[in-house]
């Protein structure tokens, strides 16, 4: 399949170089990690990249394998940028004593769609502590949710199955604009009462909706993913790919309405 979508964007050989005309200039914007080796990730692998210029951008991720002492939780991480005929490399800090250096090397490319083989070091304190590649497959996203999912929202899964968290019942979420929210659930009287958490953040880049929280007297921390398909007249749906224990996957779903 990544064959087949190379030869949709390149005409040249691989012998031959790639040549992407004012690539500078069109690799601005926001970029969504969609595919590795030709697989479609799950939403809980995917990683938004924020190119601002040429020189400068950030990156947001809430990984799995997360711990207290590395919780892989990356809002907006400003990144350094740079251009080397084809190749992009982005290189930041995750913490006080770790950094990142990715380099893209573009394999083809275009308005909407970018593939590229990706080498990804982790240092720690200056030396290398990871070493992640594969060939990706980027996407770009034209819009951001981030202002928009701000507010009460109501609602409930609309798939078969949603996630390890959701009981199918109805629910209330309300979206602060300090990156925390308040969730409620319906008592036996059609009351809502707002749930008591350790804590709960999340936050929205372009599409990517990632949350985390602890419940009430728990130590254990839950995250889960989605992708918003669409925030139009009060109304916003969800979606996101999930992977399950035998490595099949299914498709989730779930909508809400804006509470005034």
């Amino acid at each position: 399949m990544l064959a087949l979508v190379a030869m949709a964007f390149v005409s040249c050989s691989e012998d031959d170089e790639l040549n992407i005309e004012n690539l500078q200039e069109r690799m601005v914007g926001k970029w969504m990690l969609s595919q590795l080796d030709g697989v479609d990730l799950p939403t809980n692998g995917k990683i938004v990249y924020t190119i601002e210029s040429p020189t400068s951008g950030y990156v947001s991720a809430s990984m799995v394998g997360y711990s207290e002492t590395n919780p892989r939780w990356t809002y907006k991480a400003p990144c350094n940028v740079s251009v080397e005929n084809n190749k992009i490399i982005v290189s930041g800090n995750i913490n006080k004593t770790t950094t990142f250096v990715a380099e893209f090397d573009i394999k083809s490319f275009s308005d909407t769609e970018m593939l590229a083989y990706v080498e990804n070091t982790t240092y720690r304190n200056g030396e290398p502590v990871n070493v992640n590649t594969g060939t990706t497959m980027w996407k770009r996203v034209e819009e951001d949710f981030s202002t928009d999912i701000l507010g009460l929202w109501e609602g409930r899964v609309t798939s078969d199955d949603g996630s390890e968290f959701d009981d199918g019942g109805l629910h209330r979420w309300e979206y602060l604009a300090d990156g925390t929210y308040l969730y409620y659930s319906l008592d036996a009287d059609s009351n809502w009462n707002s749930e008591v958490n350790s804590f709960a953040a999340y936050f929205v880049d372009g599409t990517l909706l990632c949350t985390r929280w602890k419940n009430g007297g728990e130590e254990v921390e839950n995250r889960e993913w989605w992708e918003i398909a669409s925030i139009a007249d009060g109304v916003m749906n969800w979606t996101a790919l999930r992977q399950q224990d035998d490595g099949t996957t299914y498709t989730a779903t779930f909508q809400m309405t804006k509470v005034q």
